[in-house]
């Protein structure tokens, strides 16, 4: 049987334990939430935090096979007409120039590299890739100068910014795992975060249409 000095030691060891299980559970429950919120954020929708640099206008940033000089931002709004519904686009200005030394292909810019950072948690707004010289989906010529193009982003109507941002993302050129047949030779593809800038976009309101 057990003396009273034994059932002490006991609880009082009891009592320790616990209090060192409590502070270890909070301890995990406090580092799988920061993990969740770094996951949610993507590294980019959060000013606090963001894992890659932000650049303010006019800024130049080389990612993957392309090179982006940011120049300018627009809200264009058309009015609601007789027939027609308000509308509105957002365009991101650019020179584009292809730096792809790898392959030193020709190619147009891929939609998913230029991603609108609305915030606030929101998904990111996929780009319609570069339009230049009046023609969407232009191909860029590697070793030749910079194309002056834009992007289109959609929003709504009534949407309005003093400020926007423009995630850029860069396309890596790495092969696949090799895997299961997979293709082990590189190529360029798996965009990565690779910054955000942000510009100051000014109000263009077009003719009603009918």
């Amino acid at each position: 049987m057990e003396s009273l000095d034994d059932v002490i030691d006991d609880l009082i060891a009891d009592r320790v334990i616990r209090r060192h299980r409590r502070t270890w559970l909070i301890v995990i429950g406090v580092v799988v939430v920061l993990a969740l919120v770094v996951l949610v954020t993507g590294g980019w929708k959060q000013r606090v935090g963001r894992a890659v640099p932000t650049y303010d206008a006019p800024a130049t940033v080389a990612a993957g096979r392309w090179e982006f000089s940011f120049s300018k931002a627009e809200i264009i709004r058309t009015p609601k007409g007789e027939y027609s519904a308000a509308k509105a686009e957002l365009r991101v200005y650019f020179d584009v120039r292809n730096i792809d030394t790898e392959e030193h292909k020709s190619n147009q810019v891929d939609p998913d590299v230029l991603r609108m950072v609305p915030g606030g948690g929101k998904e990111l707004v996929r780009s319609n890739g570069a339009s230049c010289r009046g023609e969407s989906s232009w191909v860029i010529v590697y070793g030749l100068p910079p194309d002056s193009c834009f992007t289109k982003f959609e929003i709504e109507p009534d949407f309005t910014a003093d400020q926007i941002e423009v995630g850029v993302l860069g396309e890596q050129y790495i092969s696949d795992d090799g895997l299961m047949g997979a293709n082990e030779d590189p190529y360029w593809h798996q965009p990565k975060a690779a910054a955000v800038v942000r510009l100051k976009p000014t109000v263009v309101v077009k003719d009603e249409e009918n």
